[in-house]
């Protein structure tokens, strides 16, 4: 018999993609900066990985400013 193992996208499942995909597993958005938080990881890992996802199609980035301060949000895409 073989074992059949289900093939998994690398691509999600690097550490800090997959934290950012687990993080909004369960919230329905969240800011660049509570991901970094949640993490507890650089501005640059945040930015790096959220867009090698945004560009694979797994999560959308929404800009906007809160006053004179911009603000990014993260959300899951239905893929």
């Amino acid at each position: 018999m073989e074992s059949s193992v289900p093939d998994f996208d690398r691509l999600i499942h690097e550490r800090t993609r997959l934290g950012i995909v687990s993080a909004l597993a369960v919230n329905q958005t969240l800011t660049f900066n509570e991901v970094k938080a949640i993490l507890k990881t650089t501005d640059g890992n945040v930015s790096v990985h959220a867009r090698k996802l945004e560009e694979a199609g797994y999560l959308t980035c929404k800009k906007s400013f809160e006053g004179r301060m911009p603000k990014t949000e993260y959300s899951l895409t239905t893929a």
